[in-house]
């Protein structure tokens, strides 16, 4: 008989996913993940959740992956849990409403009456904030408006997005806003307080719903396709509204440790090249042998950078992402200079003032788009036209050049010789493109004529935005 329980390949399995997903977890960790769930009591999950996050997660940021993916391979219940297995359940007056063997065999219920029971339950629930009641309240939707019995091989058999259609939560607002209200709240108070509540019910729906696919088709198989990445791998242009507000907090973190990072690399490279004639003459006193060598100090150098950003509808989370962390390490360079644009430039530079609030920094940027846009769409020709003619001295031979955008310039006139000449006087030049680069080419996109007179890079992230900046400053 195998005593093999399953539990270690489940663990390795856990441990795969949070790698796959962004998470930086060590051998190390690991084996003190193994350390620390043995002495802890697996009869209660939270225990085991908690043990498992205090091993492997380093950042708070990575919490709600961790969360998500702990779901996936340690269930809080298998199906529709206990109740499903009571054969007292289901019984009653709906237990003769469904026919057919696939109904007679489901718990699930689904008609006008069973729909508009569940909403007063649910409206109730949110209305208390009664967590463990809601947790059930998704389960049980999920397993009752969510299931799509009779889809084809592959298809999975529950869907979220079904059932939220189905009760639509998001419309009981106003019944909780005015129960908030009544208990004293502030409309402000009680609008966010319903809103957080709604939202934090969706998220439960939509992780039921991934629990029971998981349990079709594997947890491996949801991890890969239907979990959204961590906030730091997270496409910019695939950013809900509250991943943008997740981003910004995360912005100035990531500044400091890229800055920290930067500085002891600098540190470590202080050393300049050898001093041949020192190492020679030192030599001499020790018969010629060259024990210690000497160097020539180093000569300071930090780059002027210039940033020349595509702040249009399709890119400017990306762009306005990108020179906050930019300024954020602005420390780092010896002078920064920036520029917005969609057919018309603007100089953004002094929105960015030490100790500013990152909120009043964007809502600066976000007005600022006005004076970037005279026609409304984006023409990048006409741009780095006039930026050439009203900044003649911004790029010069000790500049950096930065182009943020997607390269779409709706079929006009591309103006590549600026370009060539912008980049042939700067130091360096690079073009960061928050595209996926098997779009390049494609539509309206001149990421090809671009990329071939500015180096362009891929940088649909902000692990990629730092390792891009981290390059850019050594």
């Amino acid at each position: 008989m195998s005593t093999r329980s399953g539990l270690v390949d489940r663990h390795i399995a856990f441990v795969e996913a949070l790698r796959g997903a962004g998470l930086s977890v060590s051998l190390a960790e690991d084996l003190d993940a193994i350390a620390v769930l043995g002495a802890l009591d697996w009869t209660d999950r939270d225990v085991v959740r908690e043990g498992y996050a205090a091993s492997l997660v380093k950042r708070q940021a990575q919490r709600p992956t961790f969360e998500a993916l702990f779901d996936l391979y340690f269930p809080r219940m298998v199906g529709g849990g206990a109740a499903s297995l009571d054969p007292d359940a289901g019984s009653g007056e709906e237990s003769g409403e469904e026919s057919g063997d696939d109904v007679a065999a489901s718990p699930v219920r689904d008609n006008a009456a069973a729909l508009s029971a569940f909403r007063e339950q649910l409206a109730e629930a949110l209305a208390a904030d009664d967590r463990q009641r809601l947790q059930q309240l998704a389960a049980e939707m999920v397993g009752r408006f969510g299931a799509m019995p009779g889809r084809g091989p592959g298809l999975s058999s529950w869907s979220a997005y079904t059932a939220l259609q189905r009760v639509a939560p998001s419309e009981l607002v106003a019944q909780i806003v005015a129960g908030l209200l009544a208990e004293g709240l502030t409309e402000e108070e009680a609008e966010r307080g319903a809103g957080r509540r709604v939202g934090a019910f969706t998220a439960q729906v939509e992780a039921d719903a991934r629990r029971r696919i998981a349990e079709e088709k594997g947890a491996d198989h949801v991890a890969n396709v239907a979990l959204r990445p961590s906030i730091e791998r997270l496409d910019f242009m695939a950013a809900r509204r509250s991943d943008l507000e997740e981003m910004r907090r995360e912005i100035y973190p990531l500044a400091r440790r890229l800055a920290t990072r930067l500085t002891q690399e600098q540190h470590a490279r202080r050393r300049g090249p050898l001093d041949f004639r020192r190492t020679v003459r030192a030599s001499m006193s020790t018969g010629g042998v060259p024990i210690a060598t000497h160097h020539r100090p180093k000569r300071p150098h930090r780059t002027e950078l210039v940033v020349l950003c595509d702040v249009s509808g399709s890119v400017a989370n990306f762009a306005q992402f990108t020179l906050l962390l930019v300024f954020a390490l602005r420390d780092q360079f010896q002078k920064v200079r920036a520029f917005t644009f969609i057919d018309q430039v603007h100089e953004v530079t002094p929105y960015f003032k030490p100790g500013a609030d990152v909120v009043d920094v964007m809502s600066d940027l976000a007005a600022s788009t006005t004076h970037a846009a005279l026609w409304g769409r984006t023409n990048y020709g006409r741009a780095l036209g006039r930026f050439a003619e009203e900044h003649p001295d911004a790029v010069g031979p000790k500049t950096s050049l930065l182009v943020l955008g997607d390269a779409r310039s709706n079929y006009s006139d591309l103006n590549e010789a600026v370009l060539r000449e912008l980049a042939g006087t700067a130091r360096h030049a690079w073009w960061l493109n928050p595209e996926h680069r098997r779009h390049w080419g494609t539509g309206d996109s001149a990421a090809a004529a671009y990329g071939d007179i500015v180096p362009m890079v891929e940088c649909r992230n902000l692990t990629q935005l730092a390792e891009f900046v981290h390059d850019l400053t050594t």
